[in-house]
């Protein structure tokens, strides 16, 4: 019969579980022995058999963690630089003035805002003021307004600063 130990919580066992990514992002830890203990960490009952998992291992040195960080951070920041200049630059839709309640998009000539592109239908949707703020509407398109990316399927409060779409046709609300 084993010896009385503390059961394992899922808090020693994420511990254990960091502790191994680090040794093999180290290279401390080949990538067959970390799966195998990785498994043997998942399967884990005691807080012994945890311990037994990373007693073996060198303690993480402070510059090498530190450089990881920093490594970690650099290449965030490079991936969301990179990312905003891939993305289009989208061009503006400005809110009509104070005075207007209502604002009809579509490729009618009788729209307010004519867009040209034949995934936007004829009368595609709708601006309309309410107090302060702004809804926007689909009145039915075949392909759908977008806000944010979501297709909306009831009005929608928008502000400026907001991706709008109609159909293929996307703004940046000013």
């Amino acid at each position: 019969m084993e010896g009385l130990s503390a059961r394992a919580s899922d808090a020693d066992r994420d511990r254990v579980l960091r502790e191994l990514r680090d040794r093999v992002a180290d290279g401390r830890l080949s990538h067959e022995t970390f799966e195998q203990r990785v498994e043997s960490a998942l399967r884990a009952r005691s807080h012994a058999e945890l311990t037994a998992l990373v007693s073996d291992l060198p303690p993480a040195s402070r510059l090498v963690r530190g450089l990881a960080g920093a490594v970690t951070s650099l290449s965030s920041m490079t991936a969301r630089l990179e990312a905003a200049w891939r993305a289009p630059r989208l061009p503006r839709f400005a809110l009509p003035p104070h005075d207007w309640s209502r604002l009809l998009i579509g490729r009618a000539p009788g729209c307010q805002f004519v867009v040209t592109d034949l995934s936007v239908s004829r009368v595609h949707a709708e601006l309309r003021r309410a107090g302060d703020n702004w809804l926007l509407a689909d009145l039915g398109s075949m392909n759908g307004t977008l806000v944010n990316g979501y297709r909306i399927v009831a009005p929608t409060r928008v502000r400026p600063g907001d991706e709008i779409a109609f159909g293929k046709t996307r703004f940046i609300l000013a």
